[in-house]
């Protein structure tokens, strides 16, 4: 699958819930959100389709996401019916980690190739103000059942904040040298509005490497093929990696690969994009494979060039991001 911009679409990443046990401060308010009817999801049964067609079309990896996905019941089960999908598609997952130390060796025996862990500070009471809940020994205990049940190269993503965690980028990076995980670094985007954070908490890209370049010099890591959207470094003796992702000051859209598929079945082109697609309804009505292969292509067909963040047209959407499937 090609867009209009020459791109291959070969990655789905797939909501399985809107439902989270954080609430953290750059994705909802402090009282959350309303959660989904039941009905309004998507059966395992129902996405476990919208895969197939989709690996049918060239997809070739997926990401299970939320909300966050350890909460839904059944999960484990459904992500050994993706890895069993004809051509074998790399399948992998985004998760807080709370339920991870759990979960993590039924998720490897299941199929699971690879986990990335969201987390934020390495401080028990920064965690607490930044997610308004506790949990940051479960955390790391679950990047140690992780990384024993072969879940790897584990990474971790990290959100700095202007004025909040930003001073942490050094502790987190010094990960790296003792821990052959990425640390990637990623900034701050304001998909929607109405949280305790805005533009003016954004640190840019150029400022993260700056922070990082105090821990040593880093030696950049020649990207390879369709590395993502990360720019990779190390530093000397390291056993790890850095990932540094300029979401907003430096897109990377020129070389994204990928569709969304929200929990309540929606296809959704571009994370920043307010356009989607209804699948839920086709789906539920009868819909043949040729007919959701139709809307998959077509959703490929008005993906934008680009995201406007920071123009002066850009429009911020009313969904959060743990409703898209961030």
């Amino acid at each position: 699958m090609k867009d209009n911009f020459g791109r291959r679409i070969d990655y789905l990443r797939l909501s399985v819930t809107d439902r989270c046990n954080l609430r953290c401060r750059y994705c909802m308010p402090e009282e959350g959100v309303a959660p989904l009817d039941h009905g309004q999801i998507l059966a395992y049964e129902e996405l476990l389709r919208v895969a197939s067609v989709a690996v049918q079309l060239g997809v070739r990896k997926i990401r299970v996401t939320g909300g966050e996905p350890l909460v839904r019941k059944g999960l484990v089960g459904f992500i050994g019916q993706l890895a069993a999908l004809p051509e074998a598609p790399e399948v992998t997952l985004t998760t807080n980690g709370l339920r991870l130390a759990d979960m993590a060796a039924d998720l490897r025996r299941a199929g699971l190739s690879r986990i990335n862990v969201s987390l934020d500070t390495l401080r028990p009471e920064r965690f607490e103000r930044i997610t308004r809940r506790g949990g940051l020994e479960q955390v790391l205990a679950g990047l140690k059942a992780a990384e024993a049940a072969g879940l790897t190269p584990l990474k971790l993503n990290m959100v700095p904040i202007a004025g909040e965690n930003a001073d942490e980028i050094i502790d987190f990076a010094r990960l790296t040298l003792e821990h052959p995980w990425e640390v990637r670094f990623i900034e701050f985007m304001p998909v929607s509005g109405g949280l305790s954070y805005g533009e003016e908490n954004r640190f840019p890209a150029a400022s993260i490497l700056a922070e990082l370049q105090r821990l040593g010099p880093l030696e950049a890591i020649p990207r390879q093929g369709p590395a993502g959207p990360a720019r990779l470094y190390r530093y000397a003796g390291g056993l790890g990696r850095i990932g540094v992702i300029p979401a907003v000051s430096e897109h990377f859209c020129s070389e994204c690969n990928r569709l969304r598929i929200t929990a309540d079945g929606r296809i959704r082109p571009c994370l920043f994009s307010t356009e989607e697609l209804d699948l839920r309804t086709p789906l539920r009505a009868g819909a043949s494979d040729a007919a959701l292969e139709q809307l998959l292509l077509q959703a490929i067909g008005i993906k934008p060039e680009r995201h406007r963040i920071g123009e002066a047209d850009f429009v911020q959407g009313a969904r959060r991001m743990q409703e898209i499937g961030g």
